[in-house]
């Protein structure tokens, strides 16, 4: 008897199980974002394909050449999710699955490398915008480490502006960044000590000059120490009027100098040239 009921209850627990069904989680809104996305690039895909090939499908839209009976042809196949190859039954829903596959393909479309033709695009790009700021190479030059007469932290330079007063002072700091090379001065306004950035390569910068050297080379990049009231230079104004007064000597010597010649010139060209001197030859 224990047996039978044993055997009777088994049975209807596996009738039980066999019936019951475990409930499937809804789908996401992600889940159905991405459905409702391969639906309509189905229908737009199929719709594309009938107004290209209209000839392919009849009145009410089925396809209406069909790929397996057509004589000369190879079989159109697609391996399913098992890896088994199926033929595919006409040109319409083979387009339309090529379309599909390329929509939704994981790969991910790379641009060719340009280590090849260009290995270092960053110094490329810096060049040729220093070649465009700089035509002259003047600037580049008086910063450029591998010029014995470059400007160098201590001396005294004048930076002049398109726009605005000039300013002097006593370069502090040279920061070598490409095109973005800048540099810091520190001088005096009324008494009180001012700090300037100043862009090497900005167009708003017409010139930039050294007013004086430093005495010997200093043993820092950084001259931050000049800020206390011990090591502070002061005001550099003497220095920048001196230097501006012998530019201007230098110029107008230069100019009478031309002045001169030229006068000399038009006076010779008025007497018809050199005259020849008239005297006995060499000794022998």
């Amino acid at each position: 008897m224990a047996t039978t009921a044993r055997a009777g209850a088994s049975r209807a627990g596996a009738s039980i199980l066999s019936t019951v069904t475990p409930k499937r989680p809804l789908p996401g809104k992600e889940t159905l974002r991405k459905r409702e996305e391969a639906s309509n690039a189905k229908k737009l895909a199929a719709k594309m394909h009938r107004s290209l090939y209209p000839h392919l499908y009849t009145e009410d839209g089925t396809p209406a050449v069909p790929l397996n009976g057509e004589p000369g042809r190879k079989i159109r196949t697609i391996k399913t999710r098992e890896g088994e190859a199926k033929p595919w039954d006409n040109q319409a829903e083979f387009f339309r699955r090529k379309l599909m596959e390329f929509h939704n393909t994981s790969k991910i479309l790379r641009p060719p490398p340009i280590r090849k033709g260009c290995p270092n695009p960053v110094a490329a790009v810096n060049a040729s915008q220093i070649t465009t700021l700089d035509p002259t190479g003047a600037r580049t030059r008086l910063f450029d480490r591998g010029n014995p007469e470059c400007a160098r932290v201590g001396d005294v330079l004048l930076v002049r502006l398109r726009t605005g007063d000039p300013f002097a002072g006593v370069c502090i700091n040279i920061r070598r960044r490409g095109t973005d090379t800048a540099i810091l001065l520190r001088g005096q306004l009324t008494r009180v000590g001012v700090e300037m950035w100043y862009k090497v390569y900005s167009p708003l910068v017409e010139g930039i000059e050294v007013v004086q050297r430093a005495a010997k080379r200093a043993r820092r990049a950084r001259l931050t120490y000049m800020r206390k009231p011990k090591h502070d230079r002061g005001s550099v104004e003497n220095l920048v009027r001196v230097h501006l007064r012998q530019k201007a000597a230098l110029g107008a010597t230069t100019a009478n100098g031309k002045k001169d010649s030229a006068a000399k010139a038009k006076a010779m060209a008025m007497a018809g040239g050199k005259k020849k001197k008239t005297g006995r030859g060499k000794k022998r």
